[in-house]
């Protein structure tokens, strides 16, 4: 398969693509945001907890 060729059925396909609006975009972002700060809290959280829990343990 030559590149010309590639890129042509490259270009084909894309134009079945469908894609999003703004606002959906915008909507998804969003999402993807607030899900990713609250697995950092809760990941933060258990990071916190088990240090403490080993500095009491090794500590001792």
């Amino acid at each position: 398969m030559s590149i010309i060729t590639y890129i042509k059925e490259t270009q084909s396909e894309m134009k079945h693509v469908n894609w999003p609006t703004r606002k959906d975009a915008i909507m998804f972002t969003g999402a993807v945001i607030a899900i990713s700060a609250f697995i950092a809290y809760f990941l933060g959280m258990f990071d916190t907890l088990f240090s403490f829990v080993l500095q009491k343990l090794l500590l001792k």
